[in-house]
């Protein structure tokens, strides 16, 4: 009983969801609210990074920088970046003497890119229809 309730819930808040986007699109003059797009994970790096793990039990620092071909630093500070927003989490050991950065994405993180998807979808949807 709980859960059909939840789903419900779910799907009632995504009809809201998709009608607010719709709304913004229809309205480009009316400034879409902050929570509508998730800017933390717009960011190009972000994104591939949290779509990688999505997809991925973990990855090393050193994976994701051959993956998104990004520079030691620029994978630092985006990581860092979704660290601190608790959508990834960082795990630091060693292999011998060769230190050993792992990532993972947390169920926040996954709520969140699940967010954005559906965001980005209904947008698609929307310019279609229009």
């Amino acid at each position: 009983m709980a859960k059909s309730s939840a789903v419900r819930q779910e799907r009632a808040q995504r009809s809201r969801d998709r009608e607010a986007i719709l709304e913004s699109v229809r309205n480009p003059a009316r400034e879409a609210a902050p929570a509508d797009l998730d800017r933390l994970i717009h960011e190009h790096v972000r994104l591939g990074i949290v779509s990688a793990l999505a997809v991925n039990r973990a990855l090393t620092f050193n994976e994701l920088k051959a993956l998104l071909k990004a520079s030691d630093g620029n994978l630092s500070v985006h990581a860092r970046k979704l660290e601190e927003a608790d959508y990834i989490v960082c795990a630091k050991s060693f292999e011998g003497r060769t230190p050993k950065t792992e990532y993972r994405l947390t169920a926040a993180g996954r709520k969140a890119l699940e967010r954005y998807l559906n965001h980005m979808e209904a947008l698609i949807r929307a310019t279609r229809e229009g």
